[in-house]
């Protein structure tokens, strides 16, 4: 079978239908926990034991912990392919291709940060949350680009790709520092010799995919009963796979990590993602006052979503570019890298995942949440797609001049 010859091309199409199904998903969840008839058995069946009880500390596994739990870490595998990937072999290579990226990434997650501490300051116990609005959901930002077709240049595609996994690298990080519970020092033992085997396995050159997929599970199962959360270990995992750069090419068809990529990218783009947007966007409306928006903790995220993002994001550029430090992508104009910016403060998925570990069973501050992610990424998307839409004509133009 012959590949795409382009590998951008390739990641961001199918990155848009996946981040159209999360939408519907979510909004199919959304509609399920509002209307009478379905709503108490939306919410019973995403707490129904599905298996025993793997590790003490979370009780017996239920679909929503299989799914927030088990299939998320196979999401976040994805993901540290993804990060080795462009880190070994792509956007990420050099230290030239890297800089705005970082620069944009790094002051796109402190600034929400600051912005959600400010807001909520005062208010007992909202400060663990600080991380929620950090998260930029790569599949929702591209399924947005996606609807407003040529009207993003493929430079801007690029940008905000590579800013939303430097921007996973730091989310994959906080979660493994900020939001780990007291260590069980056995599991985490056991933790740290299957990953050394799998190291080991890497140097010694060994390039099938079956070894690493079934440590990977075992690896899965010790971080789960070590204290930090599982997902972490699709991210460990992913760092030992065996890669083949393909300098000037898309990918190698012998290299294990590309092998994986494509296995994997269908099932989390159209099963994983989407299972998680159902299960964690589904919130009950009904009996809440409107005045619950302007609550300290919903409105703390949507403003670090909203506000933090993009302020963060364009102020971050507009000084590398100004000092010299970087260009501006593809002479892309500042409304354009405007409404880039704002689609950065699409926080869904990972925000949703992250506000779930911050407010661990307390499930009136993880409804907030959600309203606040909700609201900072619809928000994010409709001010995005209208700057994008406005310049949709200017950028074609040099394209039909050539």
């Amino acid at each position: 079978m012959t590949r795409p010859r382009s590998a951008l091309r390739s990641f961001l199409t199918s990155e848009a239908a996946g981040g159209v199904a999360l939408m519907v998903a979510s909004a199919l969840a959304l509609v399920l926990a509002n209307v009478p008839g379905t709503a108490d058995a939306y919410f019973h069946a995403l707490h129904l034991v599905t298996g025993p009880v793997i590790g003490a500390r979370h009780g017996p596994m239920t679909i929503h912990l299989w799914i927030n739990d088990a299939a998320m870490a196979v999401f976040f595998l994805l993901v540290g392919l993804e990060i080795k990937r462009e880190l070994v072999d792509g956007r990420l290579a050099t230290w030239e291709q890297r800089r705005l990226p970082v620069i944009g990434a790094v002051a796109g997650m402190a600034l929400p940060a600051a912005i959600y501490l400010m807001v909520g300051h005062g208010t007992p116990g909202i400060a663990q949350g600080w991380a929620i609005p950090a998260a930029t959901d790569i599949a929702f930002a591209v399924g947005v680009m996606a609807l407003l077709g040529r009207r993003v240049p493929a430079a801007l595609k690029l940008f905000l790709t590579t800013l939303a996994i430097v921007d996973d690298m730091g989310a994959v990080i906080i979660i493994a520092l900020a939001y780990t519970s007291d260590l069980d020092p056995v599991a985490l033992g056991g933790a740290a010799v299957v990953l050394a085997t799998m190291v080991a396995l890497n140097r010694g050159g060994t390039m099938r995919l079956t070894p690493y997929l079934l440590l990977a599970v075992l690896l899965w199962y010790c971080v789960f009963l070590s204290g930090i959360h599982a997902t972490v270990a699709g991210v460990l995992a992913a760092m030992t796979i065996p890669v083949k750069p393909t300098p000037g090419a898309p990918e190698a068809v012998d290299s294990p990590l590309h092998r994986l990529e494509h296995i994997l990218h269908p099932w989390v783009a159209f099963a994983i993602v989407p299972l998680f947007g159902f299960v964690n966007a589904g919130v009950a409306f009904v009996g809440l006052p409107l005045s619950i928006l302007w609550a300290p903790l919903p409105l703390a995220v949507a403003a670090g979503l909203f506000v933090g993002k993009q302020v963060g994001v364009l102020g971050a550029v507009w000084l590398a570019v100004r000092t010299g430090i970087a260009g501006q992508p593809g002479g892309a104009g500042w409304v354009q890298l405007w409404g880039i910016a704002a689609l950065a403060g699409i926080g869904f998925t990972m925000s949703l995942f992250i506000g779930g570990l911050a407010f661990a069973g307390n499930a009136a501050a993880i409804d907030q949440v959600k309203i606040g992610v909700l609201a900072g990424s619809v928000l994010s998307a409709l001010l995005g797609a209208a700057l994008l839409g406005l310049t949709g004509d200017r950028s074609r133009r040099p394209a039909a001049s050539r």
